[in-house]
């Protein structure tokens, strides 16, 4: 980016026509922009009209402490950045031109960035993919009401397996360096847990506190307070479920802490992903538990888009006594193609009369090798939404119950597959992916799914 290239050009003499047929033979001389001083006098943002002046002046400060025209072009990249994450503009454009006026220095630039405001109200439908479903999406959105950022917005979601989710939020950033946002939110989300024998109906508030301690790490501070129904799916649940039906409060304070500085999404080649979540139920309500949950992946490319990608997921739950709650809502469970491949939808741990019941800690791993389709078909283009799968997963899950020592638990009774499949690429969306699986090591209570396995989703193991 530091290299231009400039025709020379007589002054006072009309420009003769370029014949571009011959471009190879036009001179041409490079200029280094490192060499060339400058410095930033003015600063115009031209299109403003609900958003103030003092939500923009931070995101272009940087510009003044340019150095030479180099600096210029990358901080003023920088700054567009910053300007588009506001969630004021949908268009921006930037000019740099020399400053002019009694001001200005000989080596000023005036810089102005030509800004569209978003519209008012916004709406639209979409598709959204998670936990092996997909969902059509309807919402509405107000941005920028008060002109600094302020946002509300209402989503509606109806999922393949009856899912259904409506929420109402408002979101308000706020400037500085952390990169703080303050959000709350009123929903109702409505699931059914087949595996499980029970539908789960939840109405309630989340207010959500997000910063970066530092660049690449973001955390989320968060209280929830929701009024759960749990009720029978069927007339087969069975009777663990039916004990376990009733209304519950649940009011918890939860700490998220996550690091992500992978170069993809979904086919990543490098980087790292690490989340960790803290979870404390007992500030009000019936619910009371302490649940910690740690996941972690990691990418490194071997040669020509060949990927080796380890990932681990655990968490432990601990209750705060016999006087408090905790439900089957509350429970790990594992298996299924986006945890433990080869098993059944929580196909592994307690089962009541074919019911999962889930369990208070569980841990799962997985090492994957991803590579493009044997002799690349469509490279370039359709060709790259593809790639092949090789696996292996491993993962246990208990109770803390008995004398046996967690440690001996933990390592005792493992769950072992592997299979090899196909994944495809949905945007930056999700990613679909039809595996063969071969379950090797689990117990009789399991339900292991040997043969085809369709996943879909963002987060797997």
């Amino acid at each position: 980016m530091g290299i231009v290239y400039a025709k020379d050009k007589s002054h006072g003499i009309q420009a003769p026509k370029i014949n571009y047929d011959d471009c190879d033979s036009v001179e041409t001389r490079e200029i280094n922009l490192e060499g060339v001083r400058a410095r930033v006098d003015r600063i115009h943002i031209n299109g403003l009209a609900r958003t103030k002046n003092d939500y923009v002046e931070g995101a272009v400060q940087d510009l003044f402490q340019a150095v030479d025209f180099q600096d210029v072009l990358l901080k003023a990249h920088t700054v567009r950045n910053k300007l588009n994450s506001l969630g004021c503009f949908q268009n921006i454009g930037v000019f740099i031109d020399t400053s002019k006026g009694a001001k200005a220095t000989p080596e000023g630039l005036e810089v102005t960035f030509y800004v569209r405001e978003l519209k008012r109200v916004i709406g639209g439908i979409n598709t959204q993919v998670g936990e092996n479903e997909g969902s059509l999406v309807i919402g509405l959105r107000a941005p920028n009401m008060f002109g600094r950022g302020e946002r509300v917005q209402t989503e509606f979601s109806y999922g393949s397996k009856n899912t259904n989710n409506f929420n109402v939020s408002f979101i308000k950033p706020f400037t500085g360096k952390r990169s703080p946002v303050f959000s709350s939110s009123i929903y109702q989300a409505t699931s059914e847990w087949p595996s499980s024998g029970y539908k789960q109906v939840d109405l309630g508030l989340i207010l959500d506190f997000g910063l970066h301690s530092w660049p690449l790490i973001k955390h989320n501070f968060q209280w929830d307070v929701a009024i759960r129904d749990l009720s029978v799916l069927t007339k087969g649940s069975s009777f663990a479920i039916r004990e376990e039906s009733g209304v519950s409060l649940k009011s918890a304070l939860r700490h998220i802490l996550s690091v992500d500085v992978r170069d993809d999404n979904i086919f990543p080649s490098c980087g790292s992903l690490f989340k960790y979540t803290t979870e404390f139920a007992g500030a009000g309500g019936d619910v009371g538990f302490v649940k910690n949950d740690v996941f972690l992946q990691t990418n490194y490319s071997l040669f020509s888009d060949c990927v080796v990608q380890a990932s681990a997921n655990a968490g432990i739950l601990n209750s705060l006594g016999n006087d408090w709650r905790l439900g089957l809502m509350d429970m790990y469970y594992l298996g299924g193609p986006l945890s433990l491949r080869g098993f059944r939808m929580r196909g592994v741990g307690p089962h009541s009369e074919g019911d999962a019941l889930g369990s208070t800690w569980f841990w799962g791993s997985g090492l994957h090798l991803f590579t493009p389709l044997p002799f690349r078909p469509g490279k370039g283009g359709f060709g790259e939404l593809f790639r092949t799968h090789l696996f292996v997963n491993a993962g246990n899950i208990g109770n803390f119950e008995g004398e046996e020592a967690f440690v001996e638990k933990v390592k005792t009774n493992i769950r072992v597959a592997y299979g090899i499949g196909l994944a495809m690429r949905l945007g930056q969306m999700a990613r679909i992916e039809i595996n063969y699986c071969f379950p090797h090591s689990f117990q009789e209570t399991d339900l292991s799914q040997p043969g085809v396995q369709f996943g879909i989703g963002v987060q797997f193991l």
